[in-house]
């Protein structure tokens, strides 16, 4: 293997994994349409003659190009069309209006967004096609309050659930349990129209009723986890009361369960995943074997507190150095999934930074090894970066500069430890998320 910077070679390694994740090109993989009117969607035949309109309606991160992947197939086809993405990851449409709004706390102008949504589909009849294009952050981004909640309530809980450490599935099924349209409601908004769901995953295992809270198809949660899920975590007496009210009327049965899979809203549906983590992760290790890196993807459904998970990581990372095992040099290491991070501090940062900053405690001293991790929606929690990347010389620069790794780490301000030492990864929006990559590099 030829002498080689191993922080680019991350990086090109991260950017192939962003290019099997292109929502656009995702979107066209499975929806195709032919001469003679035929639709095919995954395998599944459609009669496009039989539909009078075709609206368009979604959220998320990806949702500008994912639209305009179907303006592009279908183009004045399209009647109407709302799609909400998260500001400034927006793009040029023709055919379908695109709505900007906060992620990942929810605001004002997302509630306005669900409910343009929701009243454009409570519009569809039996004869239109229907297509919900949903992605990464299409829970805050669609926030939609159930009766007697309030936005207020929403983002009250919210908070509280990122906070406190909850994995994505725990803060969607209580989301869902606090929406007017999240857990299955959006597709009874749109029965009878035949609706079809083109989702990119964003979550571990891909499971359909989380992604963006799963709005359109049956869920599986229930008031009773929800409550249990405050209890575990001890928030129930931090979140808004209305909310916590809202979730023990639905356990008495005084509120209706979300929509479950016999519901006949679900007869004329069909849910596809166009784009996951597992794509991403192939097409990374793709590039790192054409670099001449053995390579070995840990996971791609990696999850579990921030700091653990980045320890498991430098420790397999040093066994490599030391043993060659579980792959000899000049090796590759690759995970996806998402972690979550417990805060302590009130520093700045997200999973990615933090979890650079811990495998950089990790791996301290040894020569050539790099660590990089970075979110494919090139957004790292609050802040303009997408990730961090470290190596075994990162500690003693930090140090030379007055920095304290374990204090930053302490702090939850691993933003500002690798923006004083030039180590941030920024990549503005990327217009995809299939969660986090992860590569750690032993040249």
């Amino acid at each position: 293997m030829a002498r080689r910077d191993p922080r680019a070679d991350a990086m090109a390694i991260f950017r192939a994994g962003l290019r099997a994740a292109d929502p656009r090109a995702a979107v066209l993989r499975a929806v195709r349409t032919s001469g003679d009117g035929t639709l095919s969607v995954a395998g599944v035949s459609y009669d496009l003659g039989r539909f009078r309109r075709i609206l368009i309606v979604g959220g998320g991160k990806a949702g500008a190009p994912m639209a305009k992947a179907l303006e592009d197939l279908f183009g004045s086809r399209i009647t109407k069309g709302v799609v909400v993405t998260k500001y400034g990851h927006e793009l040029p449409l023709d055919r379908v209006i695109l709505r900007e709004a906060a992620h990942p706390v929810p605001d004002e102008a997302g509630r306005t967004g669900a409910e343009e949504i929701r009243s454009l589909l409570r519009e569809a009849g039996e004869e239109d096609l229907v297509f919900c294009l949903l992605s990464g952050g299409g829970s805050a981004l669609l926030p939609l309050p159930a009766p007697g909640v309030s936005l207020e309530d929403k983002q009250g809980t919210t908070r509280e659930l990122l906070a406190c450490g909850a994995s994505i599935h725990e803060i969607n099924a209580i989301r869902k349990h606090l929406s007017g349209i999240k857990g299955g409601r959006l597709a009874g908004a749109a029965f009878p129209a035949t609706l079809i769901s083109l989702i990119l995953s964003d979550v571990i295992g891909d499971d359909l009723d989380t992604i963006a809270s799963g709005p359109t198809v049956p869920d599986r949660s229930t008031f009773a986890e929800c409550v249990e899920i405050l209890e575990k975590y001890g928030i129930s007496g931090k979140i808004p009361p209305r909310a916590l009210e809202r979730l023990r009327r639905g356990v008495r049965g005084e509120v209706p369960e979300t929509p479950k899979e016999d519901d006949p809203v679900f007869r004329r549906t069909q849910a596809v995943i166009v784009g996951s983590a597992g794509l991403s992760l192939a097409t990374a290790r793709e590039e790192a074997l054409r670099m001449g890196y053995g390579t070995l993807i840990l996971s791609s459904v990696m999850e579990g507190e921030t700091r653990d998970v980045a320890r498991v990581h430098g420790a397999i990372g040093k066994e490599v150095v030391r043993t060659g095992n579980p792959v000899p040099r000049p090796a590759c290491l690759l995970s996806g999934g998402e972690t979550t991070v417990t805060l302590h501090g009130n520093g700045l940062g997200g999973r990615n930074t933090e979890f650079v900053l811990a495998a950089a405690m990790e791996i301290a001293g040894l020569p050539g090894i790099v660590v990089f991790s970075a979110g494919t929606d090139g957004t790292d929690g609050p802040t303009d970066a997408a990730g961090a990347v470290a190596d075994g010389t990162t500690l003693d620069r930090a140090r030379e500069r007055g920095l304290s790794p374990s204090e930053f780490l302490r702090n939850n301000d691993s933003y500002h430890f690798f923006e004083a030492l030039g180590d941030l990864v920024v990549t503005g929006p990327t217009l995809t998320n299939v969660m986090d990559l992860r590569i750690v590099l032993v040249p």
